[in-house]
């Protein structure tokens, strides 16, 4: 039986202003090292994103005075399949598969690695990962951003704001509401939230950067994060 796992690899740790090659090599490396030390691993990664996302956002809403929401996410998704190429990339001994853009299609996930990006307007590439958690089979996400934990409010404009540990989904839900808006900055996607919820999946934020903290969670040792669910 496999043991799979789905990532959802934030595009502000991909690419925060450019390519983080540093991090998007050592990655690589400590994911490679996970799958070679158990033959039933499997992880699928889903990208965000990133600075791409937002450089072409901003134009858009620079030369348009008024936006279509729809149009906005078209251009966060193309953002994240540029940057799932990329990762696609890195993984080729893993993958066979090109970049999953549709998680309800029919997929032969015959290898170790699947990546995927963002999908149709909507909701953000964290949906997609939640998708294809039910498709496969996962019984957790782990949600890879810059921030090491959920917090009760923006630490950057609520100085009173504190960590969580762990979070209900009915309380996380009400945290970040029920309307998805393109660019939006919050832990989890409102829309990915529902769907987990009602599948009674397991999230785990954590910060992307800290490697070996990914790792931990990923073996099931004791990691720094947020547990919703």
């Amino acid at each position: 039986m496999n043991d799979i796992t789905v990532l959802s690899l934030g595009g502000s740790i991909i690419s925060p202003k450019e390519v983080d090659v540093e991090f998007v090599h050592s990655f690589t490396q400590a994911m490679t090292q996970y799958l070679e030390e158990d033959e039933t691993r499997k992880l699928i990664i889903v990208t965000g994103g990133g600075s791409p996302a937002r450089v072409y956002q901003n134009a858009y809403k620079t030369i348009s005075p008024i936006q279509r929401e729809d149009l906005l996410d078209e251009i966060g998704i193309a953002a994240t399949r540029l940057n799932a190429a990329l990762i696609r990339a890195t993984f080729a001994p893993f993958c066979d598969n090109s970049v999953v853009t549709d998680p309800t299609a029919d997929i032969d996930f015959s290898n170790r690695v699947l990546i995927a990006a963002g999908w149709k307007p909507g909701f953000s590439s964290d949906t997609d990962a939640v998708y294809l958690a039910k498709k496969f089979g996962a019984k957790k996400v782990i949600n890879l951003s810059n921030i090491a934990k959920v917090y009760t409010a923006d630490p950057k404009i609520d100085p009173k704001a504190t960590p969580i540990d762990s979070i209900s989904w009915k309380d996380f839900r009400l945290m970040v509401g029920d309307t998805w808006i393109p660019g939006k900055n919050v832990p989890f996607d409102p829309i990915a939230s529902k769907e987990a919820q009602s599948l009674n999946l397991k999230v785990i934020c954590a910060d992307g950067r800290n490697i070996e903290n990914t790792v931990a969670i990923l073996r099931g040792e004791e990691f720094v994060g947020t547990v919703i669910g």
